[in-house]
């Protein structure tokens, strides 16, 4: 058998691990983003759609930057009631009530923009939720 020998050489580099390793911090400071998110709810489309049409003018308006409308899911109520209280039991009647829902997020919103949607007057029947996160 032949022997191979093998000499170590100085000029190869040396493996290291991950741990040896740092990470370069960026140049840039990152500001905190805040967001204003907005749901709303309302049970006819139509009015749910022009209140949010208004609240995304109002915020374009003082030049913000917008996620949405998102539309989330419709959340579906349904009854079943007997149409004769005595004999005809398998006479009934389904009712349901749908409930539309809608989600605006603004990206760092200013304290105009903020005042400007406090003061906005919305129609009847929308509920609206507002978040800072």
């Amino acid at each position: 058998m032949k022997e191979s020998t093998l000499k170590k050489d100085s000029t190869l580099p040396k493996k290291t691990g991950l741990r040896g390793t740092k990470k370069k911090s960026s140049s840039k400071k990152e500001e905190p983003i805040s967001k204003l998110r907005i749901r709303m709810m309302a049970y006819e489309y139509k009015v749910l759609d022009l209140s949010v049409k208004q609240i995304i003018d109002t915020a374009l308006r003082y030049d913000a930057t917008i996620v949405g409308p998102i539309p989330l899911p419709t959340g579906i109520k349904k009854w079943t009631v007997n149409r004769s209280p005595f004999v005809y039991k398998d006479a009934r009647e389904q009712f349901e009530m749908r409930i539309h829902r809608r989600v605006i997020d603004i990206i760092n919103p200013s304290p105009k923009i903020m005042d400007s949607l406090t003061n906005l007057s919305l129609p009847s029947g929308v509920n609206i939720d507002v978040k800072i996160l």
